[in-house]
């Protein structure tokens, strides 16, 4: 019952499931995620192919259409989406028809893919643009964790979290950026 009520609900709201969209003809790999409200282009997912530990963070939109020519043509435009593997996609990006992302990737929140993202690489903004290599970005993270707060899934409302650790979090967190497992 609780499946079927999901179900409803992500429909009424433009959402379709992975397993409905892969019915029709979405390619996906082993250990996707795909979070809350993200859109996969319904009309034209089989012109979508997902990697091999792809994450999408909330509210992602994949495109492989583009509608906009259709009142003064006749027609829309469409395009292959392919996103490798190892590639996390931010909270709110847009990923739009005709564009490759290679493997390794990160895609920074809110960005805008509008061309093709080569391996090994960081986008960000609109139109997103490489800023680094994933590997430059890591190793600075890596570095930079040393001398932040970090805390382990404890910590996390998964594991039931406490009020007394949220406020302990807070304080911790005054002075920048840590990190969580």
């Amino acid at each position: 019952m609780r499946k079927a009520l999901q179900f409803f609900l992500l429909t009424l709201m433009g959402e379709y499931s992975t397993e409905k969209l892969e019915k029709i003809g979405l390619k996906v790999g082993r250990n996707f995620s795909r979070q809350a409200q993200c859109i996969i282009d319904h009309s034209h997912c089989w012109l979508i192919k997902i990697g091999d530990d792809v994450t999408l963070a909330p509210k992602v939109h994949i495109l492989a259409h583009d509608a906009s020519t259709k009142q003064s043509l006749g027609y829309t435009k469409i395009g292959l989406v392919n996103i490798g593997d190892r590639v996390f996609i931010g909270a709110g990006s847009i990923i739009l028809p005709n564009v490759n992302i290679g493997n390794d990737v990160i895609i920074g929140a809110g960005s805008i893919v509008t061309k093709n993202i080569p391996d090994n690489s960081v986008a960000v903004g609109n139109p997103a643009k490489v800023v680094c290599t994933k590997s430059d970005y890591i190793n600075k993270n890596r570095e930079f964790i040393k001398n932040r707060p970090v805390y382990n899934k404890e910590w996390t409302i998964r594991k039931n979290i406490t009020e007394d650790m949220k406020q302990k979090m807070i304080e911790s967190l005054k002075d920048g950026i840590g990190f969580v497992e």
